[in-house]
């Protein structure tokens, strides 16, 4: 096992609507809302009816299946609920990576209804649901010990029962020599655990990734180069996200500046979990970290052309041939 990966599986369930439904739902257009069980009740009967496409989606489970899509030997842990979405889950996921181990609990599978309206606008509405479940019985100690790398992001810091199940995996990679890959994924979740996510860099992390607005929540920097100096010193390898300027990947001994990749963008929405995977991507295949740094911009520069978080079947052939190809060196 090259990589593993526990993260909140949220189910994505695509529902081609009118903008009228938009209003008659009483949501605002275009933007992302946490809702309860009795909403997303309150949604899907509303909707009863229109055809449902399923797709599997959350963070840290989107890195893992486009590591696995493009061949990489990748698993990710987490929890569902022991219904319909929950089981729809597994049996997708397990087409992708069969190595994955997802346990089920009681609450509903975690969600994202994605309205998309005739002008491709995306209104989601995500349920966290079994996610906030998981716990250190649910930990597969045998995979975190026998991965290279261990990767999880900063939701798994919701709930005190997460925390502690990355906390023992955290200590199993120690006893296995597995490198510890923390992605802090969201600003909001810096805000809430700011103390709790310094300590893990000081004394845990040895691959960290972050973007700009991130780092400067954790130290406080005005810039982005202070950012990266700060971070370089507790992580072998520090990678901080700058949006369209790029990116800077720091080892022990250097800094180097990624460029993007020029595209015609049309949704931004996956594109720092698809950065993600292609950084893992390039040091799964021994590529050094500016090499791996160019891998991820690339990859990521792919991901904004299409909709979705998530390439296709189709897409997926394209960029491992453009990998394969090395259409990402400088």
């Amino acid at each position: 096992m090259n990589i593993f990966g526990i993260g909140n599986p949220l189910i994505d369930i695509l529902i081609q609507v009118e903008e009228q439904d938009i209003t008659t739902l009483g949501l605002s257009k275009g933007t992302m809302h946490l809702i309860d069980l009795d909403e997303r009740s309150r949604i899907l009967s509303t909707l009863e009816g229109r055809p449902i496409e399923y797709r599997c989606g959350g963070s840290c489970p989107n890195t893992i299946i486009t590591l696995a899509s493009l061949g990489v030997e990748a698993a990710v842990g987490g929890k569902v609920g022991r219904d319909k979405e929950g089981n729809e889950y597994i049996r997708m996921l397990k087409e992708i990576s069969p190595k994955s181990t997802l346990k089920q609990g009681d609450e509903a599978t975690g969600s994202s209804i994605i309205l998309i309206t005739p002008d491709t606008e995306r209104t989601m509405n995500t349920y966290l649901g079994a996610n906030r479940e998981f716990s250190l019985a649910d930990l597969d100690v045998e995979m975190v010990y026998n991965a290279d790398y261990f990767y999880f992001t900063g939701y798994m810091w919701d709930t005190e029962e997460q925390k502690a199940a990355i906390l023992k995996a955290i200590e199993v990679c120690r006893e296995g020599n597995t490198k510890v890959v923390f992605d802090v994924a969201d600003p909001f979740a810096v805000t809430r655990n700011r103390d709790d996510f310094i300590d893990l860099l000081n004394n845990h992390v040895d691959i960290l990734f972050a973007n700009c607005e991130e780092a400067k929540i954790l130290y406080g920097c005005d810039t982005l180069e202070g950012c990266v100096d700060r971070l370089g010193r507790v992580c072998d390898i520090a990678v901080v996200k700058d949006g369209s300027r790029g990116s800077i990947v720091h080892t022990r001994t250097e800094d180097f500046q990624i460029p993007v990749f020029k595209v015609d963008a049309v949704d931004s929405t996956g594109a720092g979990d698809t950065y993600a995977a292609g950084f893992l991507y390039g040091l799964s295949q021994g590529l050094s970290a500016e090499e791996s740094g160019y891998c991820a911009s690339w990859l990521a520069s792919r991901i904004v052309t299409v909709k979705g978080a998530q390439f296709t079947a189709d897409q997926f052939k394209e960029v491992k041939s453009g990998l394969d190809a090395g259409e990402w060196k400088k």
